[in-house]
């Protein structure tokens, strides 16, 4: 018999049947599609679609006459303003690299990623222009051009030198010769990990991901065309989710905020009908508390995702009020965001609050066109069964994966151990098939041999009402070893003791994991809303020597 197969045609692909998948795609119809349409809003700005990629044309002829090409890196320090959301499209409109750095970051920090991305050219907003400064002056290698984005709401004249955003553009020509990436495996961003436990690791990304990832966005949470979404995630996490290429490919509109803040967030969902929204637990339970203060309920239906911890029981019962429907999802910047989705069934609609609470609490199910979302015994490789006990190591495989991490050959080939990333995160898979983190592999807390979820015992502390944040750290003992400590955050006018929240936790949870220290204030968050529990342990390992 031939070893040919019968739809063998006898041509290879050329031109015709296979053009490299890559988000720069979306732009281009947007802008033939919705010419007209708002893409961009912010502040008394706005840009329709043709606007937005012609402004996008212009920056990338800028970054061109720099002598920015295929391969070079342009970093971004920029909150949620138009310039940010331009060089999504920008930057890889050269073949270069989008690195859009935490703007809550040090100096030294971002110095230590300016060095080690080797930045050949930075976007700056005049706000952070003295955190840019520091860090400039810190550098070891060779300083990047700095291109000044200035914001007129701020009332900020500071530069860094003479070059400014909307100067630039206003003298490039609208060139559109750009082309789309010889390879659609080519890198399209690099992003920071937060680094808590040593120096921040570059995740590098690619386009064919950043495509699928951005449709995912839009088959998971069923968007429509008409779309409006608020900007309450920073487009430097996860750019953004990818978010703004989601927002490209079906020609939504995109309302920049430029920092979280509850009144401000209220009047732009009623100014502009915001459909839709991201972010943390802590951003969600924000706008909960304001619009509730306020004796608002929002008069059209607004959704958002949730990301991170489950939530408080609180928090839905709150969003539900004021008519937001959330959806869980969960990722790492390794997956480009969002990497599972608590996907919803119609038979939940007829649950209790409490047990509607606890199905949309769960991480879910693969998001629709990441390949592969398992948990494993980490040691065997082997799947769990889905009894909602057996802890195992969440994992991926797909085309929504990163490509590695920038110069660390060692932590790439540790996360791809045995053809699959390895999260750091321990899951059980429950009956249904729907996966439930239970913890990070570092904060299993081992009391007298016995292991003890930290995420569980923070979920018993969050059914209390007066609680709007909780974390637990393991605190040494000298009879067990470990033992949970729990640091709260308490909604406003709460007099809740410890006492109090101890007796409440023994009622729902076993006693060995009960806390048997709580400690009572504000709790450090990322700006992206991630409780830094590293700042805690040291907390305590301060209080204990002391």
């Amino acid at each position: 018999m031939s070893d040919t197969c019968q739809f063998d045609v006898g041509l290879d692909q050329n031109a015709a049947n296979y053009v490299p998948l890559s988000p720069l795609s979306f732009i281009r119809r947007a802008a033939a599609v919705y010419p007209n349409k708002p893409a961009v809003i912010y502040n008394d700005e706005c840009y329709s679609w043709q606007q937005t990629y012609s402004r996008c044309c212009r920056l990338a002829s800028v970054l061109q006459s720099f002598g920015i090409s295929r391969g070079d890196t342009v970093a971004v320090l920029l909150p949620n303003v138009p310039a940010i959301f331009e060089a999504h499209f920008a930057v890889p409109m050269v073949g270069a690299v989008l690195n859009a750095i935490n703007i809550r970051l040090d100096p030294a920090t971002v110095a230590y990623i300016l060095d080690h991305s080797r930045s050949r050219l930075v976007l700056v907003d005049t706000e952070f222009c003295d955190v840019a400064e520091k860090a400039l002056s810190m550098m070891e290698g060779e300083a990047p051009v700095i291109i000044n984005v200035p914001d007129a709401s701020q009332g900020d004249e500071r530069r860094l030198g003479d070059l400014e955003y909307e100067a630039l553009l206003a003298k490039q020509p609208e060139s559109q010769n750009w082309q789309l990436p010889e390879d659609e495996w080519d890198a399209i961003a690099l992003g920071y990990t937060s680094g808590t436990t040593g120096k921040p690791k570059g995740v590098v990304t690619h386009h064919r991901g950043a495509y699928l990832n951005a449709v995912s966005n839009v088959l998971s949470w069923s968007l429509p065309r008409n779309v409006t979404y608020l900007w309450t995630l920073p487009m430097f996490h996860c750019n953004g989710w990818c978010f703004p290429w989601t927002m490209a490919a079906i020609g939504g509109t995109s309302v920049c905020l430029r920092r979280v803040d509850a009144g401000q967030i209220l009047k732009l969902i009623r100014q502009h009908k915001v459909s839709h929204y991201c972010g943390a637990p802590v951003v969600h339970a924000t706008i909960a508390d304001a619009a509730i203060a306020a004796g608002e309920v929002f008069d059209h239906p607004v959704s958002g995702l949730i990301a991170g911890a489950a939530p408080p029981a609180s928090v839905f019962e709150r969003m539900e009020k004021i008519g937001v429907e959330l959806t869980h999802v969960y990722g790492l910047t390794e997956t480009y965001g969002p990497a599972t989705v608590c996907a919803k069934q119609e038979e939940w609609e007829q649950c209790t609050l409490e047990e509607r609470v606890r199905l949309n609490g769960r991480q879910g199910v693969t998001y629709p066109l990441e390949e592969g979302v398992a948990v494993l015994d980490p040691s065997t490789m082997e799947p769990v069964p889905p009894d909602g006990k057996t802890m195992g190591e969440v994992m991926f495989r797909g085309n929504i994966v990163m490509k590695g991490y920038l110069r660390n050959e060692q932590a790439t080939q540790e996360a791809f151990a045995g053809g699959w990333f390895h999260s750091g995160d321990l899951a059980v898979v429950e009956a249904d098939g729907y996966l439930k983190i239970r913890d990070r592999l570092k904060d299993v807390i081992i009391s007298g041999g016995e292991n003890i979820s930290s995420l569980e015992v923070e979920e018993a502390i969050q059914r209390h009402a007066d609680v709007e944040l909780a974390a637990v750290v393991a605190m040494e003992d000298q009879k067990w070893g470990e033992v949970p400590a729990a640091f709260v955050q308490l909604r406003a006018g709460s007099d809740l003791t410890e006492s109090d929240l101890i007796s409440f936790c023994s009622e729902k949870i076993s006693r060995f994991k009960v806390p048997k220290k709580v400690v009572f204030g504000p709790l450090p968050t990322t700006s992206t809303g991630k409780i830094q529990k590293f700042m805690l342990r040291k907390e305590l390992e301060t209080s204990s020597s002391s």
